[in-house]
């Protein structure tokens, strides 16, 4: 089994920074990656980048690419999510996500079924 914590949103202003973390216990070794989502109000869960745990590389959607960045802090066993100039389009409950199995394709990495385990989620407000 994986747990994951989310921590880090928040009430922010358009253009602001903002900086999530996601804790990473259990059985880490399992991990094959370590996706995040946002699901904004009323609308569908969806995928902005998938960390692949073993080689520390990451894949972005294209709405987020160049805002935002993913990395490992290996001394805490977290993955962070650096989010820049974020906008009030940003406005979600982000979650961060732990998958088990080799995924590559776009298909694979931004559906939600390919992941296991899943964090309880933290709020991003971003007020323009």
């Amino acid at each position: 089994q994986v747990q994951l914590v989310e921590s880090g949103g928040g009430f922010v202003q358009n253009g602001d920074s903002l900086r999530l973390s996601c804790e990473v216990s259990g059985r880490s070794d399992s991990i094959d990656a370590i996706a995040w989502f946002r699901q904004a109000p009323g609308k569908e869960r969806k995928w902005l980048s998938r960390f692949y745990w073993n080689i520390s590389e990451t894949v972005y959607t294209d709405s987020v690419k160049g805002r935002f960045t993913v990395s490992r802090d290996t001394a805490k066993n977290t993955v962070v999510l650096q989010m820049n100039n974020l906008r009030p389009d940003d406005t979600a409950v982000y979650y961060c996500a732990a998958d088990r199995e080799h995924c590559f394709t776009y298909l694979c990495v931004s559906r939600t079924d390919s992941y296991e385990f899943w964090g309880q989620g933290t709020q991003v407000t971003v007020s323009s």
